[in-house]
């Protein structure tokens, strides 16, 4: 007999050689039916793994995030098989799970069509029913090399080409398809009950815009097919958030061929724009930041000397001036560490906070861009704070604590996830445990629950990461919070101590609202381009009946300009419910209609966004209104 225990702790006594669906099923036969995988000592495994010693067991369902990706992985191999099933010629490169579903890469020599979708989808389908078992088996790496180019795929040679000659290759089975790969699957095919195609695009195999472009497909699976409608449902409210198609709609920016990644913004975007500027400046003064502006350009050495050269190069660009190299900045961290240096600092200074609102370059290949989601240049709302060990905890407490402040200002709410050290690190052992314990610390000390996201930390220290959860269950990664040792000894930074000699500072780096272009992208998808009241370009849009009314609809206009209110006038000779409706369709909050009873009351007949008609009330009454609406920041 062995011991197997479970993820609450309780331990089970089986027999030696038993199945962790052996296992799911004696927990309860419910369990053992919506299993789809299985962890092992921590480890991913199958559900058909033997075990033959003491071990930790956590039967995974698709409530897991590991249960998801499981069956995702799956429904790429089926969607592999039926593509070969109905062309033959075409040769398999890469398939994985993904967040959202899955996708596989192939290479053929035509184009799929989104009308081949539903073809292919049938396919899958018919897999499916055939409930073909995913059968496991291994082979040398010389063998596996040619058992997969007698195949003639070409792709899964030199994948597996690339790996140690010693290597042992994993292939699974289903029925007569077999792909190269490391699993883990699960049982069979029929576990993946619901499945949609949804997309085509193009991708360079191995993401290297050298090599050929590849046709992707990209798809997602579901255990239930109400679960399925939901996700397809939220993909058509996405479409219809799309902060492309409505920032174009509401006039905020616009994207050009001749800046590709490089947004420009209009007058109502940079309204938009400039009220997430004035805020965050505000509550950073209050909690206690210096605002800082340091150059975009910088010398080729500053980078050599932060690391960046070695980790980041590949994602610059460059420039020269007086034949000396020079970099356009990817990150503002040299530059404020810069201006740290350029004063001597007592232990009684510190913490320093400085912020930024940092133009930074980045290269992005042209066809990861995506509207304000993904560019090539923005503003990252940076600040770097320098302080002593021992205050470590309290300063990154109060960055959780504005971040968490800012959010629910805007309504979000959040996921937290802590990233350790990544393999290309710079610094000691020492120091990423230290840093690594005390962002532990105090997310504990904040009460915040958090996933560990092992290895994808910073190269130089371990992060907090949030991400925001919008109205319609998609996340955005925004905030961040990353310790950093490395960067305070690369550029020798110190501070005079209480004893009179020199110490090292520990510097933070964090950013609220990520980049300020994607965060206005978020917003716009958030609340589908119908701001809360005190983010809109336009908070009031006046409108008159006839062109006998234009008098005191002009000041009407002057009232609230006067009172600090974002108001337009329509004096157009348009029927009033032609304006009306070309006022919704910008989604401003309110509208005024003045006709003859409201220029010779003094009143305003007021019409809201979400509440329709509010009838005519004193022209005070309604600033007075407005105001405090907008004070409160009401959603």
């Amino acid at each position: 007999m062995i011991k197997v225990t479970l993820k609450d702790g309780k331990v089970l006594e089986v027999e030696r050689g038993t199945t962790a669906f052996d296992v799911a099923y004696k927990i309860s036969p419910a369990l053992a039916k919506k299993a789809l995988g299985a962890k092992v000592n921590g480890e991913e495994a199958e559900l058909m793994t033997v075990l033959n010693e003491d071990c930790s067991l956590e039967i995974l369902t698709f409530e897991e995030e590991d249960g998801r990706w499981t069956l995702r992985h799956t429904a790429s191999h089926i969607l592999a098989q039926a593509v070969k099933r109905l062309y033959p010629e075409v040769k398999l490169a890469i398939g994985p799970a993904i967040d959202t579903g899955f996708y596989y890469d192939f290479d053929a020599d035509f184009n799929f069509a989104p009308e081949d979708l539903p073809k292919i989808e049938k396919e899958m389908e018919n897999i499916i029913k055939e409930d073909l078992s995913l059968e496991r088996f291994e082979l040398p790496r010389e063998e596996a090399i040619a058992y997969v180019k007698e195949k003639g795929e070409e792709y899964k040679a030199e994948l597996i080409r690339d790996l140690p000659e010693d290597s042992i290759i994993s292939f699974y089975k289903q029925g007569e398809f077999t792909d190269l790969c490391a699993g883990p699957h699960v049982p069979s095919t029929s576990k993946v009950k619901a499945i949609k195609l949804l997309s085509l695009a193009g991708a360079y195999w191995r993401g290297n815009e050298k090599n050929k472009m590849l046709q992707r497909i990209y798809g997602t699976a579901f255990t239930k097919k109400s679960d399925l409608d939901d996700y397809i449902h939220m993909l058509e409210e996405a479409k219809k958030r799309d902060h492309r198609k409505l920032g174009k709609e509401l006039d905020l920016f616009s994207l050009h061929e001749e800046g590709p990644g490089f947004p420009f913004f209009h007058p109502k975007g940079m309204v938009l724009r400039n009220i997430l500027e004035y805020y965050w400046r505000e509550k950073h003064e209050e909690a206690g930041y210096q605002e800082i502006r340091t150059p975009i350009i910088l010398n080729e050495s500053l980078w050599h000397q932060s690391g960046h050269w070695d980790h980041y190069q590949e994602n610059m660009y460059f420039t020269k001036i007086d034949e000396e190299n020079y970099a356009v900045k990817p990150m503002n961290c040299p530059g404020a560490i810069l201006v740290y240096k350029n004063s001597m600092h007592s232990y009684r200074d510190l913490p320093i906070r400085m912020g930024e609102l940092g133009l930074v370059h980045r290269h992005e290949l042209s066809g990861a861009l995506h509207g304000l989601m993904r560019v090539r240049c923005f503003t990252q709302d940076d600040a770097h704070i320098f302080m002593t060990k021992d205050q470590i905890k309290e300063e990154i407490l109060g960055v959780i604590r504005l971040i968490d402040n800012f959010y629910k200002v805007f309504g979000f709410e959040y996921l937290v996830e802590l990233s350790t050290r990544p393999e290309n690190s710079m610094g000691s052992d020492e120091d990423w445990e230290h840093a690594t314990n005390s962002l532990k610390e105090a997310l504990e000390a904040a009460g915040l629950p958090y996933k560990v996201n092992e290895g994808d930390g910073a190269f130089y220290g371990p992060k907090i990461d949030f991400h925001l959860k919008d109205c319609i269950g998609r996340t955005w990664q925004c905030g961040t919070i990353q310790l950093d040792f490395q960067m305070p000894e690369r550029f020798d930074l110190n501070y005079i101590g209480a004893d009179g000699e020199k110490h090292r500072p520990v510097m933070v780096h964090r950013v609220v609202f990520g980049s300020v272009e994607r965060f206005i992208g978020i917003l716009i998808e958030q609340f589908a381009g119908a701001f809360p009241l005190w983010l809109s370009p336009v908070q009031v849009e006046i409108m008159n009946i006839t062109d006998k009314h234009r008098s005191y609809v002009e000041k009407v206009y002057d009232a609230l300009k006067k009172a600090g209110i974002r108001a337009e006038m329509d004096l157009r000779n348009e029927k009033v419910g032609y304006k009306i409706r070309e006022a919704q369709l910008k989604k401003v909050p309110y509208m005024l209609v003045l006709g003859d009873k409201e220029m010779e009351s003094g009143t305003v007949a007021v019409r809201s966004r979400k509440e329709g008609d509010k009838g005519a009330i004193a022209l005070d009454a309604f600033i007075a209104m407005i105001l405090k609406e907008i004070s409160e920041k009401a959603r």
